[in-house]
């Protein structure tokens, strides 16, 4: 059953990461009257993205500790890699795009840094995934 929740966690935060950053935030964009609209309700997707992926890979190291999930040095410094990137973005860099500190700068970091977490959760979905399988 561990290794089912570890799943889960892995699979929501690759999954919520897909959907805000490729598919809702570019929708935005596309769909609101101004830039400055659609840029301000990003910014709150984000933040709350940076949490869920928070709440997902505290609770991936919490399984991995006990066993539960597929449980390798290289996963779990993915996961840490991956919640260190959250806390980058929420707390240095999503800042200086809201004060629009050198936004083109702030913008690519953040774009980067999004991105790698991303690989990050898909790596982690990707290792589960194998380790689930392998216990059934």
């Amino acid at each position: 059953m561990p290794a089912r929740i570890a799943l889960f966690a892995a699979a929501l935060w690759w999954g919520s990461l897909s959907v805000i950053g490729f598919v809702v935030v570019p929708m935005l964009f596309a769909h609101l009257p101004t830039p400055a609209v659609a840029g301000q309700m990003a910014a709150r997707l984000f933040s709350m993205q940076s949490w869920v992926s928070l709440l997902c890979g505290l609770s991936l190291l919490m399984l991995l500790k006990r066993g539960g999930a597929e449980r390798t040095g290289a996963t779990l410094f993915v996961v840490m890699v991956g919640l260190l990137l959250a806390l980058l973005l929420e707390y240095a860099v999503a800042p200086r795009i809201l004060t629009r500190e050198n936004l083109r700068l702030w913008h690519g970091a953040g774009t980067a840094i999004y991105s790698l977490q991303w690989l990050c959760a898909t790596v982690v979905l990707w290792r589960q995934a194998g380790a689930t399988r392998a216990q059934s």
